[in-house]
């Protein structure tokens, strides 16, 4: 068993499955640790189940650059009792309204803007999966967002790269702090199997893992 493979093992031995990505409306439970409102699904993989959950996972891999997850919640429960958490809603919506139902994400400006950007071209796929390239051809979408995107609303296995994964890498000795995202999510993906639900529980281990790092350094 490789290295990667096996501390997969440990920390899902650790913390158990996390089911992410959160929804804000599927039966499932949400995990004291994460202290989140929204919604997970330990062990079903079979959501995104619709296209609405699949644009309400891909609203919120744009919404949570640069911010925490419980402001993207409110965020999207904003835009949910608005009716916008759709495609069709969020186009017809008032500006000064779409930005402040985004405000507590931050950067609601630019955020406004990548979202409508977004609902077009979503509305375009005609519930077609897009390639890597096409998402990061989008303004404002990068290869955290776009591979977010892709694992957990398309459920292409797809590594996700981000704070959190460099600092446990880090913490383990296994990369040095300068590598590029590319290199590190070829390091993921050239030592695994190319499985949904384990690239899906691995980044959400990762990050259950680095908060708790990062916890025990405090105390």
């Amino acid at each position: 068993m490789n290295t990667l493979l096996a501390f997969y093992h440990q920390l899902l031995a650790c913390y158990g499955p996390q089911g992410w990505w959160p929804l804000l409306d599927p039966p499932g439970e949400s995990p004291s640790q994460s202290g989140s409102r929204g919604v997970y699904h330990p062990g079903n993989y079979d959501l995104p189940a619709t296209p609405g959950q699949r644009f309400e996972i891909c609203l919120g891999a744009i919404l949570t650059q640069n911010t925490a997850w419980r402001s993207v919640e409110k965020a999207l429960i904003n835009l949910q009792q608005m009716k916008a958490l759709r495609p069709e809603g969020l186009e017809a919506i008032d500006e000064s309204l779409l930005k402040e139902a985004i405000r507590p994400s931050g950067y609601f400006n630019q955020k406004a803007k990548k979202i409508r950007t977004f609902a077009r071209f979503f509305l375009a796929l005609e519930e077609r999966t897009p390639s890597r390239e096409e998402l990061l051809a989008l303004w404002g979408i990068g290869p955290e967002t776009a591979d977010s995107m892709l694992l957990y609303a398309f459920k292409v296995p797809t590594f996700v790269v981000d704070a959190y994964t460099r600092r446990v890498l880090i913490a383990a000795g296994w990369i040095g702090g300068t590598e590029s995202y590319d290199a590190i999510k070829s390091m993921f993906e050239n030592q695994l199997p190319r499985d949904l639900a384990l690239f899906q529980e691995y980044h959400a281990l990762l990050v259950e893992h680095a908060k708790n790092l990062r916890g025990s350094r405090q105390e």
